[in-house]
């Protein structure tokens, strides 16, 4: 059974302020503890109904709660059969830039942006995002759904992202209106692609930085794409 302060606690979680004094983050739903289960995460505690129960098998400490109770402490709209209290992983060493693809993130805000960019990332082999220090936090609980579990699988930092590729010794991509037609480019086995904020695009300091200028054509009236679906086209083109 839960108590009220374990009940408190997590529903404490579902802000930032907490998880980041505590270092823990909350999943939800059987896929997502399923991926998590799976990885090198650690799982401080789990809280599912009798139906997830019985047909789960794990070492981590489970506590048995009704629909309602699960609900109560939930942040889906829709609680769905389990909850868990995860510790968050530091990634400690320095992201190496050359050999391979790396995704920067230049003040992304939108969550569901965030996590979708994450899965994207895990769909192309995509193993690495460098966030700027203003980008939406990973452990957002809207985040961690929004990434389907791909989260386990790509390192993210959080850093100066304009030291970080003003140092750079590999191309930088980064989508802008007159740069070289993303249909038209070759495989690209190295380089920094630059994904910018949703309403603001890249900043100024950071497109100055750019070395590789990329253009989705557009063929009819929309003003602009949604950063996430951006990536994902442009990553269809370039990646082998």
């Amino acid at each position: 059974m839960m108590s009220k302060n374990e009940a408190k606690y997590i529903q404490s979680l579902f802000h930032k302020k907490t998880r980041e004094a505590e270092g823990v983050f909350v999943v939800e739903g059987p896929k997502l503890l399923e991926e998590v289960l799976a990885s090198d995460y650690v799982i401080r505690k789990i809280f599912a109904t009798g139906e997830w129960m019985k047909n789960s098998w794990h070492p981590v400490e489970t506590i048995e709660v009704s629909e309602d109770e699960l609900q109560r402490i939930s942040g889906l709209q829709t609680a769905n059969q389990v909850l868990a209290i995860v510790e968050q992983k530091q990634v400690n060493a320095a992201p190496v830039l050359e050999g391979k693809l790396t995704i920067a993130l230049d003040n992304l805000q939108d969550p569901g942006n965030m996590g979708t960019i994450i899965r994207i990332a895990d769909w192309f082999g995509v193993k690495q995002i460098i966030a700027s220090n203003n980008t939406v936090e990973l452990y957002n609980p809207k985040v961690i759904q929004a990434t389907m579990g791909s989260f386990v699988r790509v390192d993210i930092w959080y850093d100066d992202l304009e030291s970080i590729i003003a140092k750079a010794n590999v191309p930088v991509y980064g989508a802008l209106l007159n740069g070289t037609n993303v249909l038209e480019m070759e495989t690209v086995e190295e380089g920094v692609l630059v994904i910018g904020n949703e309403s603001k695009g890249i900043s100024d300091a950071i497109k100055q930085l750019v070395t590789a200028p990329i253009t989705i054509p557009r063929y009819g009236g929309a003003e602009s794409l949604n950063a996430a679906v951006a990536t994902g086209i442009i990553l269809s083109h370039i990646v082998a």
